[in-house]
């Protein structure tokens, strides 16, 4: 993270870095804070406080710009890698809050003796739960890219930006589940009554039945005893 390195633009708000996409603007009413982590015994000090201003988020960062800028703050970004431990909170009073640690860069304005900061956005005007969705989703599809190149130790500077997919995917579609037949026609002929007789009575047997041989040895028997009679 880093606090009045962001280059503002009076028409866009900031300008934008190379592939960068913006994902989310929260209404102008946002106010922030930063300061050192709960549980933080060091001496370093940090309070950054905004009553008001927008947040914003790309596929590459978090931008906070505050509706009346000053000399000791004028915006405020991080990367979104550097971003962890991101939840929404939600009071029975007052506006919903969203809450997580942010390690700061190298030159970015924070002590190094900080090993984080917490960040603490307050949407006074709704919001947080559309931020912290798009939020966790970019994040994810980032996480996947860097894993994908294999190095992770470069982070975001190994990744295509371009190439890492935004959108929302589509349903998935379990196997094993086709959809409903199509419906037959009326006048469709109805299957013949003797194909439907054999096919309840079962196939044809594949071998005779049982002294199937005896008894036409018999028969051929009696049958020429017959016919010897006849000729006598």
């Amino acid at each position: 993270m880093s606090i009045n390195w962001v280059m503002l633009n009076e028409q866009d708000g900031f300008v934008r870095l190379p592939n960068e996409r913006l994902i989310y603007s929260s209404p102008p009413r946002t106010s922030l804070a930063l300061t050192p982590p709960s549980g933080y015994k060091g001496k370093e000090t940090l309070s950054v406080q905004s009553s008001a201003g927008c947040i914003h988020l790309t596929n590459q960062r978090v931008v906070y710009l505050p509706a009346q800028k000053s000399d000791a703050f004028q915006s405020f970004s991080s990367p979104l890698l550097n971003v962890r431990d991101s939840h929404v909170s939600a009071p029975f009073f007052g506006p919903n809050v969203w809450t997580a640690l942010v390690q700061p860069v190298a030159g970015g304005g924070i002590s190094p003796s900080l090993p984080a900061v917490q960040i603490k956005v307050t949407f006074k005007e709704g919001g947080a739960f559309d931020f912290h969705t798009n939020f966790e989703r970019i994040r994810e599809r980032l996480e996947q890219a860097v894993e994908n190149v294999n190095d992770g130790a470069r982070g975001m500077r190994s990744v295509d930006l371009s190439a890492v997919h935004l959108d929302e995917l589509p349903a998935y579609d379990a196997p094993g589940n086709p959809g409903p037949l199509p419906p037959v026609a009326s006048g469709a002929p109805a299957a013949p009554q003797h194909t439907r007789q054999v096919s309840e009575a079962g196939p044809e047997p594949a071998e005779p039945p049982p002294c199937y041989e005896e008894v036409q040895s018999q028969s051929v028997a009696q049958e020429l005893e017959e016919r010897l009679r006849r000729a006598s």
